[in-house]
């Protein structure tokens, strides 16, 4: 009985030690586990911080020019007759873009002007022929020199006429020129404001901008400004397919001023009243020139931590 007793006492202080240790064991178990769980947590958090996203559009980087119609001499401005050009449409510098209905009627006037200063000179010619020959019948004392005063003062008139009608002639042809719009600059039309039989206002005919540099234009949230830094790496997609793969860029402006966003997402629970920061990036030769005639297009932006 005594033998039963031992085995017995002895079995349950094998329990008692075993069992510390077995809870022991998976409570460690537990504790890595969660530490596992908190570390990965940790690195959902740290990629969620880091990771700015933002919505933009393409634009020129270079120049944009708003191109206007010329005045008309009452101070309004002629229809538009021709257009010679599409949106999208590349063009180069002093390329004819676009002309104006007082066109003919300044050709017409400049065709009379010309062949009124040929009848002007013809005339002149045969006037300085005619003093010529009453200058040598006043030598001879022929005529009266008062007669050859007179030839001599109307020949005057006429050399100012002369004068005049090639100022005239200058006028019309710089009119003329006005009636084609040209382009200022090497690049690609933006924008078609007028058409055809319309007359331009103070907006213009077009606007045309200089595509060899290309860059985006971001609407940062404020809340994110503070992970943007100049020259950070951006990757851009278009965010409606206008273009396969990605574009690559670089910060090159953080506008100091917060306003509200211009460029809307397509979701239509976007909040269009976000508060957000204006950030230029300049997209790489490869990129600009896959996207140069895309000027317009929304495009998402991944900032690189």
């Amino acid at each position: 009985m005594l033998d039963m007793f031992k085995y017995f006492s002895l079995k349950f202080l094998l329990l008692l030690g075993i069992t510390p240790i077995v809870l022991f064991l998976i409570s460690g178990c537990n504790n890595k586990d969660l530490e596992v769980n908190k570390t990965l947590k940790d690195i959902e958090v740290v990629d969620r911080i880091e990771g700015v996203a933002a919505l933009g559009q393409l634009n020129p980087l270079g120049e944009v020019r708003k191109l206007a119609a010329p005045t008309s001499g009452k101070g309004g401005t002629p229809r538009l007759s021709k257009l010679l050009i599409r949106e999208g449409e590349t063009i180069t510098k002093d390329q004819i873009l676009a002309v104006f209905d007082n066109r003919p009627k300044l050709e017409a006037n400049l065709k009379s002007a010309q062949a009124n200063l040929k009848i002007l000179m013809s005339e002149i010619s045969i006037k300085e022929r005619e003093i010529s020959r009453y200058q040598t019948l006043v030598d001879k004392g022929v005529v009266a020199e008062i007669v050859l005063d007179k030839m001599k003062d109307d020949l005057f008139l006429s050399e100012n006429m002369v004068l005049k009608l090639k100022s005239v002639i200058e006028a019309i042809n710089v009119d003329i020129e006005q009636t084609q719009l040209k382009s200022p600059i090497d690049g690609i039309v933006l924008q078609i404001l007028v058409r055809e039989g319309e007359r331009p206002n103070s907006l213009g005919v077009m606007n045309v901008g200089a595509n060899q540099l290309m860059e985006a234009l971001i609407e940062v949230y404020e809340s994110d400004i503070d992970r943007v830094q100049i020259g950070q790496d951006v990757d851009l997609i278009s965010e409606n397919g206008g273009f396969n793969g990605s574009l690559s860029g670089q910060v090159s402006l953080i506008s100091p001023q917060v306003r509200q966003r211009r460029v809307l997402s397509t979701d239509p629970t976007g909040d269009a009243d976000s508060r957000i920061v204006e950030v230029r990036v300049k997209l790489d030769n490869l990129s600009a020139k896959k996207v140069s005639h895309l000027t317009g297009m929304k495009v998402i932006a991944r900032f690189q931590p």
